[in-house]
């Protein structure tokens, strides 16, 4: 499982955003979502399905209530908001909750993988 981000290990902030999502090698789907929505509880497990599955993509989130000037820059008004980076770029978005064909289609649209 080398290469595999968990949820719960790529928290995205302000301070590594750069690092984690502009810079970085592979492809980057972030997830916009806040603990109070339940929708975004939903995703979750999915989210952790899509990172076992493809581990040529990160999976981490941005919490929109710690982080609202991310959810600002890239236009966040609803959540789960995903949205994948590829060079540095966002390359495709999706608003609720979403299948996890749903998701790999969008992947593989975008993406190698």
């Amino acid at each position: 499982m080398h290469g595999v981000i968990a949820m719960s290990g790529l928290e995205i902030n302000q301070e590594n955003f750069v690092d984690e999502v502009l810079n970085a090698k592979l492809p980057v789907l972030v997830d916009f979502w806040a603990e109070w929505c339940g929708p975004c509880r939903i995703m979750s497990p999915v989210l952790d399905q899509l990172a076992e599955r493809h581990p040529g993509v990160r999976v981490g989130k941005v919490n929109v209530d710690e982080q609202p000037e991310l959810a600002a820059q890239f236009q966040v008004t609803s959540i789960p908001t995903l949205v994948l980076f590829r060079d540095g770029r966002p390359a495709a978005s999706s608003v609720g909750v979403r299948l996890l064909e749903e998701l790999e289609r969008m992947l593989c649209a975008q993406t190698s993988v």
